[in-house]
């Protein structure tokens, strides 16, 4: 979601200065590749990138043709095949062992529900939702269908290419974001009845970060965290402590007693909770006003001894947990990277917490036996 952020601001700020603009989008990859389905990039006419779409090599390539499809005003599918030796040619061998197929749309500003419209309404609020890009591998010349389609639980927000598309067709792209939606697994398929293809987004919203705690040790925490565009929420006992000055990068700064700051906490699917307030008593009513936990991951900083004993008072306090929701609470929490320094402990903490939200183990990647990435 960060690369779209910083996608729309550079829309806009293409808009301010009456420069037109292309979004190139990596809508299928076959083997392997640097950069996965729901890459992004914005050119504008006068050359400036923002976002990326592989690890450098094909940028210079797709300035090119994303020029052209700004002067035509016509859509563009282009595909990079890196297992072949004759790309090394034209500059663009990757060394990927992989077939990168990425779709290029001219932004029409005034254009109803166009792409970057449509990748607005991604980041509007934190609700799960669906976008689809279509495209037609057969006739990559022909003009494409391209981003079309925002599929939500209540509202549906479509381009004027999806209204333009037979019935059956829409049903059927309907129909694979209904499955995308219940099953929060991004989908690339064929379409039925007709030759495109469409790459069906799961689009999830940024991980956020609510960070009891404001010392010191919370400094590399955040600036880490923000660089990987999360939303961080600061709260501590401390008013002192929690302020702007200090964080800047926060969204949100909470102050009060712990079960204060506990009823103003706002967790979903995507938020992670860790408990860095080095007070016992603190983490503790913390944990009592959560409960119960809707959050994927919940991290106590400190020994297992700790964690224990907070398990111990809660339940004197008449919560017992059930081993579902013991398996949401990571305690010592990290990944064991031999983190030392507060700056190697924010590494190990935020690797552990990305592993979670993208349901991994954080282990090798050599240990793997197929591909990197797995759609």
């Amino acid at each position: 979601m960060k690369e779209i952020k910083e996608i729309i601001k550079a829309y806009n700020l293409a808009v301010q200065h009456n420069e037109k603009t292309a979004l190139a989008t990596v809508v299928k990859v076959e083997g392997s590749s640097y950069r996965q389905p729901g890459a992004r990039m914005l050119i504008t006419e006068n050359g400036a990138l923002t976002g990326a779409i592989s690890g450098g090599c094909l940028e210079g390539d797709a300035l090119k043709k994303a020029q052209m499809v700004i002067f035509k005003q016509q859509s563009m599918l282009v595909t990079y095949d890196t297992t072949d030796d004759d790309d090394a040619k034209f500059g663009v061998g990757l060394g990927c062992n992989g077939i990168i197929h990425i779709l290029i749309e001219p932004i029409v500003e005034n254009k109803e529900n166009n792409p970057i419209q449509l990748l607005k309404a991604c980041t509007t609020n934190r609700a799960p939702k669906v976008l689809v890009t279509l495209f037609d591998l057969k006739n990559n010349r022909a003009s494409q269908p391209g981003t079309l389609l925002l599929f939500q639980e209540k509202e549906t927000i479509s381009s004027q290419a999806f209204k333009q598309i037979k019935t059956e067709v829409q049903n059927s792209i309907l129909e694979a974001c209904s499955t995308v939606f219940t099953h929060n697994k991004t989908l690339i398929q064929s379409i039925e009845q007709s030759n495109f293809t469409a790459f069906v987004e799961n689009m999830q919203p940024s991980i956020r970060l609510n960070i009891i705690g404001a010392g010191n040790d919370v400094l590399p925490l955040v600036k880490l965290a923000k660089a990987m565009g999360w939303d961080i929420v600061i709260a501590d006992g401390r008013s002192d402590l929690v302020t702007p000055t200090r964080f800047p990068e926060a969204i949100s700064l909470l102050r009060g007693k712990a079960n204060e700051v506990a009823a103003q906490l706002k967790v979903d699917r995507k938020t992670a909770v860790v408990l860095m307030s080095h007070n016992f008593n603190y983490d503790l009513e913390i944990l009592k006003g959560l409960y119960p936990y809707k959050c994927p991951y919940i991290g106590v900083l400190g020994p297992k001894k700790k964690l224990l004993k907070l398990m111990e008072q809660l339940a004197n306090h008449g919560i017992v947990l059930q081993e579902k929701e013991e398996n949401l609470i990571f305690g010592p929490m990290g990944l064991d990277i031999g983190a030392e320094s507060p700056e190697e402990i924010a590494l190990s903490i935020l690797s552990e917490v990305k592993a979670v939200m993208a349901g991994n183990v954080g282990g090798h990647l050599r240990a793997k036996n197929g591909p990197i990435h797995q759609i």
